[in-house]
């Protein structure tokens, strides 16, 4: 996993006067879980351009334009250089320690649904979803089991999205004709848990498409009964009452 942690101290100074506009920003940076590439980053910025810059792999100031360079060679003469070198070890690494202990170094386990997504057109093959909510750190396995084999083909899945609120989620999707008595699994491997987490699906029970036919079908003859007998019932009136067309009469 790798961070890309932005500062715990972010100052910010601006002040804009006769169309000059002025600002510094204190950055603290990691890029390894380790911890162990922590860099303080001092940027002076003058009408939006960076004009001066320290930073604790330097251990100087550079000034990238006349006013920079004269303004870094100030800098590096005076008390402002021991001053910004003191800020690694006396801020960011602190700080960055008690960031990544009491967030970043948390695991929370995925939530996990498996469920028949819809059928494909003209029948099977169907498509079975794999679904990972809410867990942390991104990082994540999501693949498919026929029987107790690794799925190879047919299958794909989404990058690790982000929901904002430091969670992630995840979607895998199966391509597949059911055989009668197969089992599909879903297995996930996070840090959060030490075993892969496996979901299973029975194809030997009815899916949902299938659900949903037998609804059709019950529909339709439940319609088709209520036509029949009012047929039915149309036609014994006729040999009853040749001649006469009902009329329906509203009782008070």
């Amino acid at each position: 996993m790798l961070l890309n942690l932005l500062l715990l101290l972010l100052l910010t100074l601006s002040i804009k006067t006769d169309g000059y506009y002025f600002s510094m920003v204190h950055e603290c940076t990691c890029s390894s879980e380790d911890l162990n590439d922590i860099e303080y980053i001092y940027k002076v910025y003058f009408n939006k351009e960076l004009s001066v810059q320290f930073s604790s792999s330097v251990g100087k100031f550079i000034g990238f334009n006349e006013l920079g360079v004269a303004d870094a060679e100030r800098r590096n003469s005076g008390n402002s250089l021991q001053f910004h070198r003191t800020l690694l070890d006396e801020v960011c690494k602190p700080g960055l320690n008690i960031m990544y202990s009491h967030f970043l170094n948390k695991k929370v386990r995925p939530k996990i649904r498996l469920r028949f997504q819809q059928e494909a057109s003209g029948g099977p093959p169907a498509m079975m979803m794999c679904s990972a909510f809410n867990f942390y750190p991104p990082a994540i396995d999501v693949y498919w089991l026929r029987d107790g084999q690794k799925v190879t083909t047919n299958m794909i899945s989404t990058e690790e999205m982000a929901d904002g609120d430091w969670y992630y989620q995840v979607h895998s999707h199966l391509e597949y004709t059911p055989t009668s008595g197969e089992k599909i699994s879903c297995v996930v491997e996070h840090a959060s848990s030490k075993k892969p987490i496996i979901i299973d699906w029975e194809v030997s029970t009815l899916s949902e498409f299938e659900w949903n036919k037998i609804a059709l079908g019950t529909s339709g003859l439940v319609l088709g009964l209520i036509f029949s007998s009012a047929g039915f019932i149309y036609y014994i009136y006729k040999k009853k009452f040749p001649g006469k067309i009902p009329v329906p009469r509203c009782v008070c």
